[in-house]
């Protein structure tokens, strides 16, 4: 389906290529530290916000927000696993890994700019796989969490990168949407909005 919508762009004038970002593949690996870590400390010991950053801080927020230890047990399993895994990383690394995940997520950074250099935007699955069923009520927590985290790799890279990234739902499987990913420059969403709302007008999405 991702493919066939790519041939739509083709269609509508665009010059379509096949590309290589091997670096993509470590993407998740390089998110993993700072998405668990993160969270952990800023999102939630530090009740939202970080400390010597130029900006608006929201104290309502933040006041707001430090009413979540007396309601742990409400947190979701995969926020739970995320804050028990960036506790040990915490505890037992002392950033090390957050801070060479941060350095090599300039790397990565450096590995999309080198292809969007010749391209105007990246085209890929949002999903590297069909769409799944929701777990059920009362699933095992393995099934929820893993039903969350299969959704992330091609996607969570770019949460490290700050690339602008869309998706645009393009065909159905078995009745559920497949959608491709639009990835541009830093700054240019612009191009993405245009090229998403050409494709949108190209025809019914549904029918790919």
């Amino acid at each position: 389906k991702v493919r066939k919508a790519a041939a739509v762009f083709t269609a509508l004038g665009a010059t379509v290529s096949e590309v290589s970002v091997p670096m993509h593949l470590v993407g998740p690996a390089i998110w993993l530290p700072i998405a668990a870590e993160g969270a952990t400390q800023q999102m939630m010991k530090d009740n939202g916000h970080g400390f010597n950053w130029k900006g608006l801080y929201v104290t309502s927020m933040v006041d707001f927000h430090a009413g979540w230890k007396q309601r742990a047990d409400e947190l979701s399993e995969t926020l739970k696993l995320t804050m028990v895994l960036g506790e040990y990383f915490i505890k037992h690394y002392r950033g090390h890994y957050y801070a060479k995940a941060q350095n090599l997520g300039r790397q990565l950074t450096a590995a999309y700019d080198a292809t969007l250099a010749d391209f105007d935007l990246l085209l890929m699955p949002t999903l590297p796989l069909a769409a799944t069923p929701l777990p059920k009520p009362g699933a095992p927590v393995e099934e929820v969490v893993a039903r969350a985290f299969e959704m992330l790799p091609n996607t969570c890279p770019f949460d490290v990168t700050g690339h602008p990234a869309m998706s645009v739902p393009c065909g159905l499987v078995d009745g559920l949407p497949v959608g491709m990913m639009l990835i541009a420059k830093n700054y240019d969403e612009a191009t993405i909005y245009r090229a998403a709302y050409a494709f949108e007008q190209a025809g019914d999405w549904k029918a790919i």
